[in-house]
């Protein structure tokens, strides 16, 4: 992990701090977040979009999903539900919209943006169940906006990858929605990262020893590393990873989350699991919103929507244009 930063990502890496979410800057964070993406559901003529409010876990408030359908859609179309990242402590289902209107478009699947509820105010299991609620309405009730039930993904970036791996974990174990595919973005998988040493890499960037103690603490409501702590909280942590469904997982080597998220994609491998681990040298953490235009970020989201578009539709060609939907 002592590559240097990609050429590509140099110019703006400087301007990037390396653990922007503490619990001093908390509040203002999640201020500068709350603007991102229309509060109000803005559908085009290509793409309907409408928030749903279905049923909660028991005893918890219903789930607001924002979902993304194709407009022009015939027949019934596969669906990914998508978890958005921040650490379990900012963020908003709306904050991916461009990038979720845009694999609609691609591929002409529907995409869920789930609003699970953040910590530390809503510890472990409140995110989890959110989740889950949301993949649960969207088998039930995705028939009736023109969603198959049987071909359905769950996708997440940083935190949100490790929500979506959990997330896998449950629908496995409870035995009531298949998932045919799961996306981890550099996800957030083990809280035992925050025991080894402080990470001393030159570009660490957008998440570090700091955040990450922040993060796992406020999402397991108690000190990270600890005996006892859920597998479906920090999926790392679970032994056998057999009969889970294909993944795609993909990190740059100068991410917090390179060695637990290549360490999970070999388990997976080892456990029977088929997985595509991509790495991109010299690229941290959350580089493709960063830098969304260069040409290392085109191709590492090109790279989800080729596997997506394989996993969903069958179909492994690549992207209009060979780039990702970012641009």
């Amino acid at each position: 992990m002592s590559d240097p930063i990609h050429p590509e990502l140099r110019s703006l890496a400087r301007f990037v701090p390396r653990s922007p979410v503490v619990p001093r800057s908390l509040s203002v964070v999640r201020k500068l977040v709350s603007v991102v993406g229309p509060r109000t559901p803005r559908s085009t003529d290509d793409v309907v979009v409408c928030d749903v409010a279905v049923p909660g876990a028991e005893g918890a408030p219903s789930v607001v999903v924002r979902l993304y359908r194709p407009a022009r859609a015939v027949e019934p179309v596969p669906a990914m539900l998508w978890i958005h990242g921040g650490g379990f402590v900012i963020g908003t289902a709306r904050q991916d919209e461009p990038n979720n209107i845009a694999i609609v478009r691609e591929l002409g699947i529907a995409i869920a943006s789930v609003e699970y509820r953040l910590t530390p105010e809503h510890p472990f299991p409140a995110p989890a169940e959110d989740c889950y609620a949301a993949l649960r309405w969207l088998h039930g009730a995705g028939p009736a906006f023109g969603i198959r039930s049987d071909r359905l993904a769950v996708g997440g970036a940083s935190a949100g990858g490790g929500l979506a791996a959990g997330l896998v974990l449950l629908a496995h174990d409870r035995v009531e929605v298949p998932v045919a595919f799961q996306l981890l973005v550099y996800p957030m998988l083990d809280d035992r990262t925050v025991l080894r040493p402080p990470a001393d890499i030159e570009g660490l960037r957008l998440w570090g020893p700091r955040s990450n103690e922040f993060g796992w603490r406020s999402y397991l409501g108690s000190a990270p590393g600890a005996e006892g702590v859920s597998e479906y909280a920090a999926p790392a942590r679970r032994d056998d990873l057999s009969g889970l469904p294909p993944a795609w997982v993909g990190v740059g080597t100068l991410d917090l989350f390179h060695d637990e998220d290549v360490a999970y994609a070999g388990r997976l491998r080892d456990a029977g699991v088929p997985c595509q681990l991509v790495t991109v040298r010299g690229a941290y953490h959350g580089f493709d919103g960063v830098s969304a235009r260069t040409s290392v970020a085109r191709s590492f989201r090109a790279g989800c929507l080729v596997a997506l578009r394989s996993a969903l539709l069958g179909d492994d060609r690549p992207p209009k244009g060979g780039r990702g939907p970012r641009d």
